[in-house]
């Protein structure tokens, strides 16, 4: 074995070529992949995650042993980025390998806990940015087996984990960004001279292999997890991108780069307002701050945020990916099993309208979020109404209605307007209680005020930037101001007759505003609902009911590219 000459003590690049088996078998499998994918095995190969629709993430490395902490000063940023955010040197960040012995970590502790969740996947961090595989790697001795004192391969044990308990595994690796190899990428450029050289080798020697190990050694894997691909071009993409023809089942994330779209979009640490209509998707979220462990963040959500977040992504079509970023010694904070214990009660008498479901008909119900299972609706109602009295803007025939939570028989009536029903005063859950309706035919319900209606603006970009695509209905489209418009800038939109506007939902394009305020016209007179200083990748705006006919998007100050995806206006039930 060769190893490249390096000031990194812990990293031996490895040239050696891989054996004659492993290489038949390598092109053995490409070839059985080489043609192109039919609709019907993509469905299959889709089918379990589609029906998942809840997953467990975990980052977790060396960067646990810092907790969040460098030369005795607390590095702001995310845990997992100490590194670069505190520019420590690659020969004193390495030494953090040395301090790293997780005795108390536990497989199958992991895995139960997550299954007992109601989670159906698992996606654990291989490899992040800072160049530490957490599996024994023949490409580079900075690993977990070789570097540690633990030396244990801990992907090898989850692998065996998920096998034993039923879980999908997936697998997290940073394919651009390297700050321990050289030639890796590095966000913000290179702050340790260690740290140059030729990203091509970095790729070929590190990234290539490496991705070979983990397609190979470790069984199924479900899901493979890129991040950050800014120096990923086609050529490079390509070379990881065939080597997924490994694992043929395998799906794979938006974010390798060089062209590649992948299976899945992934919105980050956001629910994007009414879902991505027509592709698969999936909102990683942490439940603190930090994706890696911070020894002082203990800003949690709550449980019924969390609970809440679940279900208005999966009422949306989507997935959610729950981080976890266990300790230096191996264990999930307390605070985080604490929730998803609590996560686990609410699953088990409510997982039916969680799992195997797709997105709910409805664009907006004031009283909670509805995802649909077949015949079957579930309503997820967060705000019990304290007479007992849940109007739902649903037309179609009902054959029945029952809590989840004990079986118990609804009453309901039918009217021009939908359905309404008799609720008991105690709610059955104090987060989220489920009614269960079963229906006849395709859902009828309201559409979207604002979708398909007359739009103008104060300017617009080009022709192909109408006012019009931010009203209708897709988030790939969008309206754009003219470019050197940055004040004064305005989107109006006329209902064709007054509405009764209860919530609006805005995305934004670029996230460029600083100050807007939606307003309505009254009479002669523009009278403000909301105002805000950012609108970001999406809000949804919940407000005492308003009957008007024209709206407008007000943008008094932003930077350069205003763009508008969607403003949405939504009428209250009835």
């Amino acid at each position: 074995m060769l190893f490249a000459k390096t000031s990194c003590k812990f990293i031996h690049i490895s040239m050696k070529r891989s054996g004659l088996f492993f290489s038949m078998l390598l092109l053995f499998k490409m070839a059985i992949a080489q043609e192109a994918e039919t609709e019907a095995h993509r469905q299959q190969r889709m089918q379990w995650w589609n029906e998942a629709r809840f997953g467990m993430f975990i980052h977790w490395g060396i960067y646990s042993v810092p907790a969040g902490t460098y030369d005795g000063k607390r590095v702001d940023g995310i845990g997992e980025w100490i590194m670069n955010k505190g520019k420590i040197p690659m020969v004193v960040y390495q030494k953090y390998a040395t301090e790293f012995n997780p005795v108390k970590f536990n497989a199958e502790r992991v895995v139960s806990i997550a299954k007992a969740a109601g989670m159906r996947y698992i996606v654990i961090t291989s490899k992040h940015h800072d160049g530490f595989a957490m599996f024994k790697s023949n490409a580079s001795n900075f690993n977990i087996v070789d570097a540690t004192p633990f030396k244990r391969d801990v992907i090898a044990e989850m692998a065996a984990a998920c096998k034993k308990y039923g879980v999908k595994l997936g697998l997290y690796y940073s394919q651009d960004q390297d700050w321990n190899h050289p030639g890796g990428g590095a966000y913000g450029g290179y702050w340790d001279k260690a740290q140059e050289g030729s990203f091509d080798k970095y790729i070929d020697d590190i990234a290539v292999p490496q991705m070979k190990e983990i397609l190979t050694k470790y069984g199924p894997i479900s899901v493979l997890w890129f991040d950050t691909p800014a120096q990923m071009n086609h050529d490079n993409a390509a070379k990881i991108y065939d080597l997924l023809k490994l694992q043929p089942n395998i799906i794979y994330n938006n974010r390798l780069g060089g062209g590649f779209g992948g299976d899945l979009e992934t919105p980050e640490q956001y629910i994007p307002a009414t879902g991505l209509p027509g592709k698969n998707w999936e909102s990683c979220m942490t439940m603190n701050d930090t994706w890696g462990y911070k020894s002082y963040d203990n800003n949690w959500k709550s449980t019924r945020t969390l609970i809440q977040n679940l279900i208005d992504i999966a009422s949306k079509g989507g997935n959610y990916l729950l981080n976890v970023g266990p300790t230096s010694e191996g264990l999930i904070p307390d605070a985080s099993v604490e929730r998803l214990g609590e996560i686990g009660k609410w699953m088990d008498i409510n997982g039916d309208a969680i799992h195997g479901t797709t997105s709910g008909p409805f664009s907006y119900l004031s009283w909670g979020r509805s995802t649909r299972k077949g015949q079957t609706l579930y309503l997820h109602v967060f705000k019990w109404p304290a007479n007992g009295i849940l109007n739902v803007p649903f037309k179609n025939q009902v054959k029945g209605a029952k809590l989840l939570a004990n079986g118990r028989p609804v009453k309901y009536t039918t009217n021009k307007n939908g359905l309404t029903l008799a609720l008991p005063v105690a709610a059955p859950d104090s987060v989220a209680s489920v009614i269960a309706l079963t229906f006849v035919g395709e859902p009828v319900v309201p559409a979207i005020a604002s979708v398909g209606k007359m739009a103008t603006a104060s300017s617009q970009l080009n022709a192909d930037n109408l006012p019009a695509k931010a009203i209708d209905g897709k988030t790939e489209t969008a309206w754009h101001a003219a470019a050197s418009d940055s004040v004064g800038v305005w989107l109006q939109v006329d209902l064709g007759k007054p509405h009764k506007i209860a919530a609006a939902g805005i995305q934004e394009d670029k996230g460029v505003i600083k100050e807007y305020r939606l307003e309505y016209k009254d009479g002669d007179q523009w009278k403000t609902v909301f105002e805000g200083k950012k609108i970001g990748k999406g809000i949804l705006k919940t407000f005492e009911p308003i009957t008007a006919q024209v709206f407008r998007l007000n943008i008094s100050k932003a930077g350069a590219g205003i763009g508008i995806k969607e403003l949405m206006l939504f009428t209250e039930e009835f």
